[in-house]
């Protein structure tokens, strides 16, 4: 399962090269870059672990491929993401995201059906990076 998140989540993985490039296209804009980390990609999942501080100040696409690369190294089985930050007056939020590292092995989600008073059904989903379980003992 390849988990579909953020803006370029289905096509290939980027290159380096091709990441610079989008880290490019951010700071022409004017946005901030940030790194964010985590294990658990749940799409309500939106608060993903800092790698370090957003950075407001830093103009050149090569150091933040560097911090890029050091969270890597720190975390390479992890989902990795690149955010943009546009912090015009009206917007203040991330405009773009995108995954740049990947675990070996995504373990990915189950549905989970409860019957709720009245007939009703309730759906929701979990993911398996929290369940501790090894693979092919999750079902």
């Amino acid at each position: 399962m390849r988990i579909t998140q953020g803006t370029f989540s289905f096509l290939p993985d980027l290159t380096d090269a091709q990441i610079t490039r989008q880290i490019e296209y951010c700071l022409d804009k004017g946005w901030a870059v940030g790194i964010e980390y985590t294990d658990d990609p749940h799409p309500r999942n939106t608060f993903w672990e800092m790698h370090g501080n957003p950075m407001f100040d830093l103009k050149d696409p090569a150091g933040i491929l560097m911090e890029i690369n050091a969270c890597r190294k720190t975390f390479p089985d992890q989902y990795i993401r690149v955010t943009a930050f546009d912090s015009t007056h009206g917007v203040e939020s991330v405009v773009l995201s995108f995954i740049v590292n990947r675990p070996k092995d995504e373990p990915g989600f189950r549905l989970i059906r409860t019957e709720e008073p009245g007939r009703s059904i309730r759906y929701s989903i979990e993911s398996y990076a929290v369940s501790q379980r090894p693979e092919g003992a999750r079902y």
